[in-house]
């Protein structure tokens, strides 16, 4: 079954660009992980501008991968000094609509 995570990222004031590097290794290299569909980084336009990590896994065993590889691990250590808090982390799976 597929899941969906979401992550909300709120970066402290002139600590986006800090942001983005520290999570450009992240991604590239998940991206490159068996059992992950598609990993994207986007940035809210309004309000607060929080960093949006949109992700998309084949199932629960490749986002547990995905937590345990050591560029996630290295990521987490980087953004705790860029974040103004703890990320929002969403979890879902799918649901079939059709008939």
């Amino acid at each position: 079954m597929s899941v969906k995570v979401i992550a909300f990222v709120s970066v402290k004031p002139g600590h986006e660009d800090g942001l983005v590097a520290a999570a450009r290794p992240c991604i590239t290299a998940s991206r490159a992980e068996p059992g992950v569909l598609y990993y994207d980084l986007w940035r809210e336009v309004d309000g607060e501008r929080r960093f949006v990590f949109d992700e998309l896994y084949v199932d629960d065993a490749a986002v547990q991968a995905h937590m345990a590889s050591d560029h996630f691990k290295a990521f987490g250590i980087a953004a705790r000094d860029l974040a103004s808090a703890r990320p929002i982390i969403t979890v879902t799976h799918a649901v079939e609509v059709a008939d």
